[in-house]
């Protein structure tokens, strides 16, 4: 005879003694107990085969689901004060509003979920339906059937019976609806010239981007060199180096050809933009024994010995030039912006058409 200790001794089937586990969010049914302690609960009331919850059991559930009603209502405002706040501009500050928003909105929307499913689960009465088989077809019978099923659904939801409910819900619902309209602010203003221009300008230092350290042209002076450079006072100004970043290579002074402006470089060193002139990804890679840069996203390549001019890929135009001197300390500066809009081409070509059509 097996001496299991889930075995029963009196005849019971092991699957009559199971009892279901209850799920989370239902009442407890009547005669049950909770942590070893005699349950105390209101039967339901089961009238023609629908049970209905007991009143005072549904007042205490609609205490809890006004109360997740106003968390959600609470985590979408701080949603909306969290885009306010929390600016962007940094990799620093743009993690800190990233959280922010995420966490505010995640809030919201699972307190509203949770607070829909217990009301269904705690509030609404249960019966079991049977869904007949029927032609496409309804008649006017039908029509009154289903409005009769829809008013009495509306009335056994508590929607209208239960009014703080209902006034906490569309609280909580009320924000979310706006904030949509919230982050329409991040679609203009429209950029106008300020595509056209970036930070550099007269006097502005080259600083290494990364360390920040300056640059000083004699301790620049390896043929081959490669750096990536960023404007001083903007080194952690994400916008600002979106335009402004650039590359900067040590040539010997004959491998420059006539497409290089030589007035604008210094002792053999040329400043090209780092944004590629197809659709903006970083041209950073630099091939030292032919002397093309090249851009990895769409392999766009281009002779930076020749003014960066394009030999290969889609890209439109070359990479513009940086007019680069020396200050009194000897590190490289900026003697002006770039006299053509950097990154890509489509933008100077929006302006061209903007310009023909007002011509016109």
């Amino acid at each position: 005879m097996s001496e299991h200790p889930n075995d029963l001794g009196n005849g019971q089937d092991a699957g009559e003694a199971r009892v279901p586990h209850r799920v989370i969010g239902t009442p407890v049914q009547p005669g049950t107990a909770t942590l070893g302690a005699p349950a105390k609960v209101t039967p339901p009331v089961v009238h023609e085969g629908v049970q209905f919850p007991d009143e005072r059991g549904a007042r205490k559930a609609e205490r809890v689901v006004a109360l997740i009603f106003v968390i959600a209502f609470l985590a979408s405002a701080a949603f909306i004060a969290s885009y306010v706040v929390f600016q962007v501009g940094t990799i620093e500050k743009t993690q800190i509003s990233n959280l922010a928003l995420g966490g505010s909105l995640s809030v919201a929307l699972l307190a509203l979920a949770i607070g829909v499913v217990v009301w269904v689960r705690r509030l609404m009465p249960k019966y079991t339906l049977v869904q007949d088989r029927h032609t496409m077809a309804t008649g006017p019978a039908v029509r009154q059937e289903i409005a009769a099923t829809f008013l009495q659904g509306a009335n056994e939801s508590g929607f209208v019976k239960y009014k703080l409910l209902r006034r906490t819900l569309l609280l909580a619902a009320a924000p979310l609806g706006l904030l949509p309209l919230v982050l329409l602010k991040d679609m203009g203003p429209l950029p106008g010239t300020s595509l056209r221009h970036t930070v550099w300008k007269k006097g502005t230092r080259l600083l290494v981007e990364g360390s920040g350290q300056p640059i000083r042209a004699a301790d620049f002076n390896s043929p081959g060199g490669i750096l990536s450079v960023v404007p001083e006072g903007h080194e952690h100004d994400l916008n600002a180096l979106a335009k402004a970043t650039l590359i900067l290579i040590k040539f010997r002074p004959e491998d420059l050809k006539a497409g290089t402006k030589l007035n604008w470089t210094h002792d053999s060193i040329v400043a090209y933009s780092k944004i590629c002139t197809h659709v903006g990804c970083p041209a950073a890679l630099y091939e030292q024994t032919t002397h093309h840069i090249l851009c990895p996203c769409h392999q766009s390549t281009f002779d930076a010995t020749d003014g960066a001019k394009v030999i290969f890929g889609p890209a439109a135009r070359p990479l513009p030039q940086l007019p680069i001197g020396v200050d009194g300390e000897g590190y490289l500066i900026a003697q002006s912006d770039f006299d053509v809009p950097v990154g890509p081409s489509f933008w100077e070509r929006g302006d061209a058409e903007a310009e023909a059509r007002g011509q016109a």
